[in-house]
């Protein structure tokens, strides 16, 4: 894609979020959103010159003043004067940004930031707890609780298979790459990327998050063969390992052939998360999981609406 292509491409993937009122200008780059500083700021900070006040923030934090170029992008968006670069960051360095905001609207965000990491900290302490927590958050999105049980077998599943790739010597990255392509295109047809793109999916999108029960079934049967030959075979080294790993996908996808056979449906399909979990069930699900009346009033309660508000509040989703 030329930069041409590419800047016309972020152009068209321009939109708006609220925070307390206050307009902030976003762009989907590269498969995540970027968010622009100045808006940001301007919201925490009730500046009358972000400008300025950014350029002081970076002279008062020496090391967010280091790291400036690492994290911000100036990025094409629409403004009144037509489209102009204005620099942006990411959620994790909008975050990093306003760490350095002496404002007392920043202290929910700088909060919630020493919330997540104390449950970081925890659930290293105790894996169990990410787990649960992972359910949680799958729950919310709507998924099934048949799917959520499948997915969370298919990630014990999948630290089996790579523990098991170690053992096998496989060490760098683009390797296991290569493999989880090989496990992929063996039973479905598509490499990692390619099914991504026949599902409509960006690149920083999870691919499994989108699968339905059914895919996601079949991926950790593969993946469970692929690991019981390789550790009976012995299988060492790269080649070795994924002439095992290429047997178990040629297995999953003869098994894929007769459940299709016998049930007339797909295995592999092109939807996706938003069309599997439809509005309906949902809201449902939602509606089940709302924590009671105590936890609504905990203090970081109100930011929590606000983060959702920010980051997901579109004008063309919902017009008055």
């Amino acid at each position: 894609m030329s930069k041409k292509e590419e800047t016309k491409k972020v152009e068209s993937n321009n939109k708006i979020a609220l925070f307390e009122g206050e307009e902030i200008r976003r762009v989907m780059f590269d498969g995540e959103w970027y968010y622009s500083i100045e808006d940001v700021v301007g919201a925490l900070s009730e500046s009358t010159n972000v400008k300025e006040y950014v350029k002081k923030l970076r002279q008062r934090d020496e090391e967010l003043s280091k790291g400036w170029g690492q994290f911000v992008h100036p990025l094409p968006i629409m403004t009144k004067g037509g489209r102009q670069n204005i620099n942006c960051a990411n959620t994790e360095s909008i975050f990093r940004i306003i760490q350095s905001i002496p404002s007392k609207n920043a202290e929910p965000f700088k909060r919630w930031l020493a919330r997540v990491g104390k449950e970081r900290i925890d659930e290293i302490e105790q894996p169990a707890k990410a787990i649960e927590r992972g359910k949680g958050y799958y729950q919310t999105k709507g998924y099934t609780p048949e799917w959520i049980q499948t997915r969370t077998a298919g990630i014990d599943t999948r630290v089996s298979l790579t523990d098991a790739l170690k053992e096998s010597g496989i060490t760098k990255g683009y390797e296991y790459a290569i493999l989880t392509n090989e496990m992929y295109k063996s039973w479905s047809g598509f490499s990692a990327s390619e099914y991504k793109e026949y599902k409509g999916l960006g690149k920083k999108e999870s691919l499994r998050d989108n699968m339905s029960s059914m895919e996601v079934a079949t991926t950790l049967f593969s993946e469970t063969a692929a690991r019981e030959l390789i550790e009976k075979t012995g299988a060492k080294g790269f080649k070795e390992t994924r002439t095992q790993i290429h047997i178990a996908g040629t297995i999953a996808r003869e098994a894929v052939k007769r459940i299709e056979k016998e049930t007339g449906k797909k295995v592999v399909t092109h939807k996706n998360m938003k069309e599997l979990n439809s509005p309906e069930v949902q809201k449902q699900i939602a509606q089940e999981s709302l924590p009671d009346k105590k936890e609504l009033e905990e203090p970081l309660s109100d930011f929590n609406k606000k983060l959702k508000k920010g980051i997901e509040w579109n004008p063309k989703d919902h017009k008055k």
